[in-house]
């Protein structure tokens, strides 16, 4: 089962942040709960064999200010794909900076190696007010100015900061294959 944790605190983000993945899963006939993250509880993170943690809209960062709901994570061996704000959890959980850096719209990303089958010239969807930077990741992509997807040193958690539930679904279903 694929857990999918929920950052927006918004509801009708849900609809631009959380459908699309949920489509995906489902199109795919994937197993998976999706939950918000303040209603994580010990026993969900157990049963899942892997957890993707969605982004959400830019001027929604509350869960910045939850951070401990997530050290959880530090203990975590299964796969995790952090989007966006998943992956500023990520970062965060191991020591990273968030800096400010905005970027909408359509950009060209470099995956200098494979990256859950991504290589080379993507063009990938942006939407983000904040990039993380962590010594305890490998830069695997960025575009002109900004790290787009990271993959930690020894854990198999993966981040991305562009949303491949608008235009890179693939991306996704590569990871719930790992």
């Amino acid at each position: 089962m694929i857990l999918l944790i929920k950052t927006p605190n918004i509801s009708f983000h849900d609809l631009e942040f959380v459908k699309p993945i949920e489509d995906t899963l489902e199109r795919n006939h994937v197993n998976f709960k999706s939950i918000h993250y303040t209603k994580l509880n010990e026993k969900l993170i157990k049963t899942a064999d892997k957890i993707i943690i969605s982004g959400t809209s830019l001027k929604d960062n509350n869960y910045l200010s939850h951070i401990k709901k997530f050290d959880w994570i530090k203990e975590f061996e299964k796969p995790i794909l952090g989007i966006c704000g998943g992956m500023h959890i990520l970062g965060l959980i191991f020591n990273g900076k968030i800096k400010n850096y905005q970027e909408i719209g359509l950009k060209e990303v470099v995956f200098e190696n494979d990256f859950l089958g991504f290589i080379g010239k993507h063009i990938v969807y942006e939407l983000h007010n904040l990039n993380v930077v962590s010594k305890e990741f490998n830069v695997f992509a960025s575009s002109k100015n900004c790290i787009q997807a990271i993959k930690h040193n020894k854990k198999p958690f993966y981040g991305v900061q562009f949303h491949p539930e608008v235009r890179n679904k693939n991306l996704i279903i590569n990871f719930t294959r790992l």
